[in-house]
Order: structure tokens, then sequence, then C-alpha cells
């Protein structure tokens, strides 16, 4: 699949080509849309390179939520370790 972005709608963004893919990237990957790798591949980057970037940006390469929390701490209770 290809998506066509107007040119109209790149100037808007006032980004190059080339920041409008990492932004979208970004974005993505932020939200769990995205693994790594595809984020990486849509922004056109390599793989550290983008690594670099989501550091530059503060966006956390692992995502842990209460979610993630409760469940170690059901599974650790499970297992003795609490």
């Amino acid at each position: 699949m290809s998506i066509v972005i107007l040119d109209e709608i790149l100037q808007a963004s006032g980004l190059t080509e080339c920041e409008f893919r990492q932004d979208i990237a970004l974005h993505l990957f932020e939200k769990g849309h995205l693994t790594i790798g595809f984020a990486s591949k849509l922004a056109d980057m390599h793989l550290n390179t983008f690594r670099q970037l989501l550091k530059q940006r503060n966006i956390p390469l692992y995502s842990y939520d209460i979610k993630d929390f409760e469940l170690d701490l059901k599974n650790l209770r499970q297992l003795g370790r609490l």
C-alpha cells in the first residue's frame, strides 16, 4: 500500500519530507502501533539512528504501564518471591 501526501499538506506542516516521515514514525511507535523495526523503516532510517532519534525526542524504547506492573506483581506472588 502506498500513501500519497499532497505537497500542500507537506508545505503546510513546515517539515521536509524526511522530517514528516520521521514524525509519523515516531508517533506511531510512541502510541504502540508500530514496532521499532517497522517505525525505523517508515522513517527510512537505520535502526540505531532511529533509536538515537527516540532518545533526542525523549521517547522511551519500552512502555511499562500499571497493567504491566500489576502482572509482574501477580507473577512474583505466584512464584513465591513476594
